[in-house]
């Protein structure tokens, strides 16, 4: 009878489960990987593998770092195609297909755009129509040229650039996901700044719950969301923001105009991918409330949330908010 309780116990023991987090300083800005483990020893291990992994990832797409893929694209934009990995041919493929999608609201070529708008508290006055129509001069999707048989990439026009950042996190965020369920663990969340996909469930059985903030009280959090096998990703300007006469402009602009966007302070949105997630956040809020919500609810399996500057909260149709306040 002890032998039999004992390997009870025993059994017990080892289906125990901790849950394992981490945190970084990546990309330039906070990354977290939380993961669900038996022991620290694995906790540490698969942690330390998504690190290797947005680190990895960095080095093939960042516009900051000289040798990257992108960075080489960037300086031969109208001198020549240039090669690249399958991995990266991929991935601006994909984000050219969003564009298309979304009618030029996402455009990985915005980093060609002259930075005439400042959101440090240092601008003074407008700039004028002329100078924001210059400053989208160079911008297009439509000029980034692919070649599928060759796997290059070539920018027609001198003084075009790529810029990665509004679908960079969500791949990141999706391949380490990836990475880490082929590799054994069953249960996680990667946070790579505010681009989150989980899967698997907590210790307790239980979905891991999402708090969408109030954008308005940053202390206060008007509704929390189960996510199973899912992402969400959400962007905000009620903390880069200018306001001239009366009217407040956001951080995020369009990239068809050269005007910042207007109406919005938060976009939420919820997708299998992250990938997904984080390009079309950016696209409603450049959309604005009425084009976004009828844009969302005409994808399946998408679902957003979105705040205007007066602080109402508006939702696509299969989200009942009520229910998760």
């Amino acid at each position: 009878m002890r032998y039999l309780l004992l390997l009870i116990f025993c059994s017990f023991l080892s289906n125990a489960q901790i849950v394992y987090k981490k945190q970084q300083g990546l990309l330039g800005s906070p990354f977290e990987i939380t993961v669900v483990v038996p022991d620290s020893t694995k906790g540490e291990y698969f942690c330390n593998m998504a690190i290797a992994e947005v680190k990895r990832v960095e080095n093939l797409i960042s516009d900051w770092i000289p040798s990257t893929e992108i960075s080489q694209v960037n300086k031969n934009a109208g001198i020549k195609p240039v090669k690249v990995s399958k991995e990266v041919f991929n991935l601006v493929s994909r984000a050219i297909q969003i564009s298309k999608l979304t009618e030029g609201a996402f455009d990985i070529s915005y980093a060609s755009m002259d930075k005439i708008w400042k959101f440090d508290g240092s601008m003074k006055k407008m700039p004028t129509p002329e100078e924001i129509k210059k400053s989208v001069e160079r911008v297009g999707y439509q000029n980034i040229i692919l070649n599928t048989e060759e796997l290059t990439i070539f920018l027609k026009n001198k003084g075009m650039k790529l810029g990665l950042g509004g679908i960079g996190q969500g791949y990141i965020a999706d391949n380490i996901k990836d990475l880490l369920q082929s590799e054994g663990c069953t249960a996680g969340v990667v946070n790579v700044s505010g681009d989150i996909n989980v899967w698997g469930y907590q210790i307790d059985g239980k979905p891991w719950t999402v708090a969408i903030i109030n954008p308005m009280n940053k202390s206060k959090v008007f509704a929390t969301f189960p996510l199973i096998d899912s992402a969400v990703e959400t962007s905000g300007s009620y903390e880069k923001y200018v306001t001239f006469n009366g009217k407040r402009y956001s951080h995020i602009i369009d990239p068809r105009t050269g005007y910042p966007a207007s109406g919005l302070v938060s976009v939420s949105v919820f997708a299998k991918k992250t990938e997904l997630a984080d390009a079309l956040a950016t696209s409603i809020f450049v959309m604005g409330k009425e084009v976004g919500l009828d844009f969302v609810n005409q994808l399946p399996g998408i679902e957003c949330i979105l705040v205007n500057d007066k602080g109402e909260i508006f939702a696509s149709k299969n989200i009942d908010i009520k229910k998760y306040q």
